[in-house]
């Protein structure tokens, strides 16, 4: 038997989205302030493509140092690591809305197939991240001629 649930009206929702950021800070690192099951909690956002040869994985981190970024590459794993520094307000100023927040950041994203560690290259621009990921030779898609 299918149990049912009410989806709460807006009212309510707002409700709910407001009582957790009010106690996120509490929560520790795990909770950014954003709302449980939204994908703006998720930093840095990222897109990951195939061109054929190579994956290509796109990361937005605006105000990340780019000497504080660290990328590795483990199996079929990509770490993403950085840092951003937000400079505080005025001591005596009060926030009407805090949505950035800056310190560390960590995002590890499985690839679909193995990659050639050798050869991945990096690009930061505009606060874009860039990672080109070229696929292993034995991944590698290979037409067999029948005889």
């Amino acid at each position: 038997m299918a149990l049912l649930t009410r989806w709460p009206n807006l009212d309510e929702r707002r409700f709910y989205e407001d009582v957790w950021r009010q106690f996120a800070p509490f929560l520790g690192s795990s909770a950014t302030g954003a709302v449980p099951g939204r994908a703006a909690g998720v930093f840095p956002a990222v897109n990951i493509y195939d061109d054929g040869e190579s994956f290509i994985v796109r990361a937005e981190i605006p105000g990340v140092d780019k000497k504080t970024l660290e990328i590795s590459v483990k199996g079929d794993q990509l770490t993403l690591r950085g840092e951003r520094n937000i400079e505080p307000a005025a001591q005596d100023a009060n926030y009407h809305r805090r949505e950035r927040e800056g310190g560390k950041l960590r995002r590890v994203v499985t690839l679909p197939e193995a990659v050639d560690p050798e050869k991945i290259s990096a690009t930061y621009q505009r606060g874009v991240l860039e990672v080109v990921l070229p696929r292993s030779p034995q991944a590698r898609e290979r037409k067999i001629e029948v005889r």
